[in-house]
């Protein structure tokens, strides 16, 4: 019984220790992303990908019921 007690502390102590450390990492994480600016405007030779072409109404429907959006 005892071996069944001092087994059961150990892996209650493995799970405390791999919970705490998984949320320090997680924290740490968090802290670093926390500064990052995903929506900076992009440096260097940049193209814009989309452009608007004052299309008509029908037309922009019309690419709706096509694309299925």
């Amino acid at each position: 019984m005892k071996q069944l007690i001092w087994d059961t502390l150990k892996v209650f102590i493995i799970f405390i220790a791999c919970t705490c450390l998984f949320y320090i990492g997680l924290r740490y994480m968090h802290t670093e992303y926390e500064q990052f600016h995903r929506y900076d405007p992009p440096e260097g030779p940049s193209v814009k990908v989309f452009e608007t072409d004052d299309d008509s109404f029908i037309d922009r429907l019309n690419l709706f019921f096509r694309l299925g959006e």
